[in-house]
């Protein structure tokens, strides 16, 4: 544990913040800020670092109640648009996820296991204000006597909308190239055989858990930017692994923090919810996630200004490696590199693109800015931080 004596608290941020007094900057302008006056006079003149993000976040879904009728009902199937939705929760409660590809899709009769839509584009259409078609089968007991339900259904109809994302916001994700000799098709994209391209999935130094590497700051009830709306952390995510290699100062060298996020999805925006069809893989939501990170301390702001040349990843065959589950890597690189344009990989130069958007990031750590600096969003102290792994 760090012994650094706080310099400040999130209530005295909140109280400048109130007050119109604080000192808020985005994740790359803190980057310029440490690397200019260093981490000591940085954490004296800065009260709030803005962070964001915004890619494909499969793990993601809606929880949602569709209303009752009469003779009432207790779905044990329900679907959205064919797409099905969980209904062993109770009633008319269901949950879709953003990867459940819808079971009309006509291209996935013509190509097996190809799917242009799906639970993603489900959300973004409720989003949109589209008519969707509901479905609900149930087997009928003496209190819920109807056993079937079809009707057409807009956001606003729906009592209650939450998302609900179970593993959001990865800190640090693989380089994935293919080193075999025919193309794969991944939830990295497409990958061309014999390493003729590498595809990434991080913002890099704007990435959220990026700026707090060892979760000093986030935890239960962090309030955050997701989907335009606010939202919340609600606990670590699936697949959370704080104990992955890590550089000296913290920042992970492999996949490792991830988070569980929600909101509700009625205050949200289709600008920052968007579903996804990625070609050979099936149906995902593209996610818009930023975090506030306070800066409590020299030790806070030395993690805020982490630079994407500070971070690295693993280059990883995704070609045979991946899928047979052998766990070794093909080079070290750092996002200033991914970032370029291109890296070495078995001294060859190859072609890197990225599925998260940085402008969109960038836009998301100004939104929060602008929100934090107007009075419109304070920092929430979490109940309890994440696990640490120590």
């Amino acid at each position: 544990m760090s012994t650094t004596k706080p310099e400040k608290t999130i209530e005295e941020i909140n109280a400048r913040i109130k007050a119109g007094e604080a000192v808020v900057v985005t994740a790359e302008e803190m980057t310029s800020i440490v690397r200019e006056r260093g981490a000591e006079q940085a954490a004296i003149e800065v009260d709030v670092v803005t962070t964001g993000t915004f890619a494909p976040m499969c793990s993601s879904g809606l929880f949602f109640n569709f209303g009752q009728m009469t003779p009432t009902i207790k779905a044990s199937k329900v679907w959205l648009n064919k797409v099905q939705a969980y209904a062993g929760i109770a009633a008319v409660d269901a949950y879709i996820g953003a990867t459940e590809p819808s079971e009309d899709d006509p291209l996935n009769k013509i190509y097996p296991g190809e799917f242009r839509y799906g639970g993603g584009h489900v959300i973004e259409d409720l989003l949109r204000g589209k008519k969707l078609l509901l479905e609900a089968k149930a087997y009928g007991t003496d209190c819920y006597a109807a056993r079937k339900m079809k009707k057409e259904i807009t956001l606003d109809d729906l009592p209650y909308a939450l998302l609900c994302n179970p593993r959001n916001g990865y800190q640090n994700y693989n380089c994935a190239v293919n080193l075999s000799d025919k193309a794969v098709y991944t939830y990295m994209g497409m990958l061309k055989p014999n390493c003729r391209n590498a595809n990434y999935c991080s913002a890099g130094e704007l990435s959220p858990l990026m700026n707090d590497p060892l979760y000093k700051t986030i935890g239960i009830g962090t309030r955050i930017f997701l989907g335009g709306a606010t939202g919340y952390v609600t606990w670590h995510g699936t697949q959370h692994n704080p104990a992955a290699p890590r550089v000296e100062g913290g920042t992970p060298r492999r996949p490792a923090g991830t988070l569980m996020v929600q909101g509700d999805l009625k205050e949200m925006s289709p600008d920052w919810i968007r579903g996804l069809s990625i070609l050979g893989y099936g149906a995902s939501l593209a996610v818009g996630l930023g975090i506030p990170i306070p800066v409590l301390n020299e030790e806070m702001a030395r993690y805020t200004g982490v630079a994407d040349e500070d971070i690295f990843t693993q280059v990883v065959d995704y070609g045979h490696d991946y899928t047979n589950g052998i766990a070794r890597n093909y080079g070290e690189v750092s996002y200033k590199q991914l970032k370029s344009g291109t890296i070495i990989v078995n001294g060859k130069e190859v072609q890197t693109a990225p599925l998260s958007s940085i402008t969109k990031a960038r836009e998301i750590a100004e939104i929060l800015k602008r929100q934090i600096h107007d009075g419109s969003f304070l920092l929430n102290k979490p109940a309890q931080l994440l696990p640490d792994g120590q």
